[in-house]
């Protein structure tokens, strides 16, 4: 069985990511890098943020029992320095007890010297990429130029989770785009390209960035060499579970009124099944 560490998820997200993984069979070990009354979704929130001297004493823990052997981690973002730089010193020692260790990474720029090099799967939006490569993208090659660039500096799977480009099916649909490098048996190599479109949601949810670099992590584990497959039930779980909240969402708020907050959280539990084995309905363009 596989195993998992998640560290440096907001709260309630890291306990959605628990609960995807333990569906999908994995054994999970979380860190809340955070410990909120709420998530930032809502107008107000309380609570403590976890140190990178914490972080290092939780982990020295799990060291001293000999339990830290993981197949993958799982972080996202921080605005602390001192943290991340623990979060590195962590996944580097991982992969070294575990060189096939996958860390798909939810970055921003600060990552950029460090996290990226020992990043497998990446998982920027088209922002994050730009200030990433120092690249502007206006078109889909602009898109592949960035992710090849961004394969230069360690990560042989990238996904550009969203981008501002245009839809050959209108402006309804969200376009993301995806490469991966891969060696053949023989040796040789190769590297599949996808475009992959979303329709658009017209509300705010949190989580679902989050929801996304787990549900890939999770389905590449189970189609390593396949990133269309992977994708393709990534998006499609998104689907599923975003189309499930926005329904019960509406019928709380009731006839011409804007959902909350509240009746907006992700219905998690009420897609286990979606999370499980997703319908296929977003199908990804091999390029």
């Amino acid at each position: 069985m596989s195993s998992v560490i998640l560290t440096d998820i907001i709260q309630t997200v890291l306990e959605t990511s628990v609960s995807w993984a333990r569906v999908l069979g994995f054994e999970v070990d979380s860190i809340n890098s955070v410990q909120f009354s709420n998530h930032t979704g809502y107008a107000h929130w309380k609570g403590q943020v976890l140190t990178a001297e914490e972080l290092n004493v939780l982990y020295e823990g799990i060291k001293l029992n000999n339990v830290n052997h993981y197949d993958y981690i799982l972080t996202g973002y921080t605005r602390d320095t001192s943290f991340l730089e623990t979060v590195v010193d962590i996944v580097q020692e991982l992969k070294r007890l575990n060189p096939k260790l996958y860390v798909p990474e939810n970055i921003l720029p600060v990552y950029r010297d460090k996290v990226v090099a020992v990043a497998d799967i990446l998982t920027p939006n088209q922002f994050e990429a730009e200030l990433l490569t120092g690249r502007t993208i206006s078109t889909e090659k602009d898109a592949l130029d960035v992710m090849e660039l961004l394969h230069q500096m360690g990560p042989d799977t990238v996904v550009l989770t969203s981008t501002d480009l245009t839809s050959p099916h209108g402006d309804q649909f969200l376009v993301a785009l995806g490469s991966q490098k891969m060696v053949r048996p023989d040796g040789s190599k190769s590297t599949q390209k996808i475009r992959i479109e979303m329709p658009k949601v017209d509300a705010v949810f949190v989580g679902t960035g989050d929801l996304f670099t787990a549900m890939l992590l999770a389905w590449s584990h189970h189609h390593p060499n396949d990133l269309k497959a992977a994708c393709e039930k990534t998006v499609s779980v998104l689907h599923h579970v975003i189309k499930r909240t926005i329904t019960y969402a509406n019928e709380m708020a009731g006839p011409g009124k804007r959902p909350n907050p509240a009746q907006l959280e992700l219905r998690m539990v009420q897609s286990k099944k979606d999370i499980e084995d997703p319908d296929i309905v977003v199908e990804a363009t091999i390029l």
